[in-house]
């Protein structure tokens, strides 16, 4: 049963790294890193190291995936106004 679990994790971890690289679009990529790195926590937790986990999850899952969209909406603005003055 464990094994099924860490094995579970581990191809979660390679499909979001598959899909955050085949999405266009940018939200979704990022959404997509957000799992990974979710699940990334996941399996540092369950290999007996739960700072690490606890690090990754916040630094990784939260604060990566908030400075990403904000970056996201900053260019997107950015776009918006360059396209609207021609």
């Amino acid at each position: 049963m464990i094994e099924i679990l860490h094995l579970s994790i581990l191809a979660t971890i390679l499909i979001s790294g598959f899909l955050a690289l085949w999405f266009r679009n940018l939200l979704s990529s990022v959404i997509s890193l957000s799992v990974l790195s979710l699940f990334v926590s996941l399996e540092f937790f369950y290999m007996q190291a739960p700072d690490v986990a606890i690090a990754e999850a916040g630094i990784g899952a939260g604060l990566s995936t908030a400075i990403y969209i904000v970056a996201l909406r900053a260019v997107g603005k950015k776009q918006f106004r360059k396209e609207g003055e021609h």
